[in-house]
């Protein structure tokens, strides 16, 4: 399965690919919104973990173009961000996201969830 990470945060970056490399995943790293959707759309992932607020689109706007993309919008996203008001997490389900995590978070959640987003994908194929 492979994993879209866009983050532009390194620390973080690091933490996420480590965890889910482990866990058996492939996963490809970019650092802002718009070389995120050139590779979701290019090599079309099983699923993204998107961090809102990056330099170039915004989490949001890469989770809405992924949506109206016949290639990727059947794509599981998983935004991963530090935004934690309701009204953040509303607009992120709104654009079509699958998941919500707020930073800081627990590895194991991160990967669990990823699992189980992936395990649907799968599902539904």
């Amino acid at each position: 399965m492979k994993v879209l990470v866009v983050e532009d945060d390194l620390d973080i970056q690091d933490l996420v690919v480590a965890l889910l490399s482990r866990a058996g995943y492939d996963v490809v790293v970019r650092d802002n919104g718009d070389a995120g959707l050139a590779a979701a759309t290019t090599h079309v992932p099983d699923l993204v973990v998107l961090d809102w607020m990056m330099p170039g689109l915004s989490g949001v706007e890469v989770c809405r173009a992924i949506r109206a993309d016949p290639r990727t919008k059947g794509v599981a996203v998983l935004m991963l961000t530090s935004k934690a008001q309701e009204g953040d997490i509303d607009q992120a389900f709104t654009a079509g996201a699958d998941d919500y995590m707020v930073k800081p978070f627990r590895g194991r959640e991160l990967v669990s969830r990823v699992q189980s987003l992936t395990v649907k994908g799968a599902r539904s194929q």
